[in-house]
């Protein structure tokens, strides 16, 4: 492992142990050169999955894009970055779970909604805006009547 501080290519694991969802393990190392240590992160290498976009082009999924737009929807909201990267997590994982390697952009998108429904109504709001491409304040309208209905007691 190469040290992030002078490069050297050898270092010692000093601390290994899973992250609190088991999916990776972090280990702390210090480097043999300059002694300094730093924290690296082991995952398990899966398929790719491939993302088929709305005008049918595919690209390679990627969790950071998908982790910033949540991100963008929740400013200056209460939620911390713990709890949206642990979303983007389980979308993940769900998307590794099924038997398909080609996703449709809009299930991805409709499950980030899902997740950032059960989070925060507003951040929800503002995804689905730009998610489901909002032309003006009678599509807000119905989404906001849609997210009441689902709040009353049945």
């Amino acid at each position: 492992m190469k040290c992030p501080f002078c490069g050297y290519y050898e270092s010692k694991v000093i601390d290994s142990r899973p992250t609190d969802e088991g999916e990776r393990i972090r280990r702390r190392r210090e480097c043999l050169g300059c002694g300094k240590r730093f924290t690296t992160y082991e995952i398990i290498e899966t398929l790719p999955l491939v993302v088929v976009k709305r005008d049918k082009s595919r690209e390679a999924f990627d969790r950071n894009k998908l982790l910033n737009g949540m991100l963008r929807a929740c400013e200056k909201r209460p939620i911390t970055f713990e709890m949206l990267n642990k979303a983007v997590d389980e979308i993940e994982s769900m998307l590794q779970n099924t038997l398909e390697r080609e996703v449709p952009s809009h299930k991805i998108g409709e499950l980030a909604m899902e997740k950032l429904k059960d989070i925060d109504q507003v951040a929800y709001v503002r995804f689905a805006s730009v998610y489901r491409q909002f032309s003006d304040i009678n599509s807000f309208l119905v989404e906001l009547k849609k997210l009441l209905a689902d709040k009353e007691p049945h």
